[in-house]
């Protein structure tokens, strides 16, 4: 399962926001055997705009990982510093293709 989440953040709250992002993307990646990765990035001109790519096992990794303690953390800790989020569902173009 594969998929971009847009965020457009609090330009106030950015830096928390960074911090608790990088919080819970290392403590995914590092727990969650069916978390494959999340990448965040920030666009250099506007840096409020953050794209973040999930990679999961499949549908049920992605849903065990919406349960856990540093995920509910996260969402709690920053929903008010989210200011738009979009999720978009994805198909990879090359479906077998590991990440190094």
């Amino acid at each position: 399962m594969v998929r971009l989440v847009k965020l457009i953040i609090d330009s106030i709250q950015l830096e928390n926001y960074k911090a608790a992002l990088k919080e819970e993307i290392e403590t995914s990646v590092r727990l969650e055997p069916g978390v494959l990765t999340l990448y965040a990035v920030s666009e250099k001109d506007n840096p409020t705009h953050i794209t973040i790519l999930e990679i999961y096992a499949d549908t049920v990794a992605y849903k065990a990982h919406l349960q856990t303690p540093h995920f509910i953390k996260y969402k709690n800790g920053t929903k008010d510093m989210v200011k738009s989020l979009e999720l978009v569902a994805t198909v990879p173009v090359v479906p077998g293709m590991k990440i190094k």
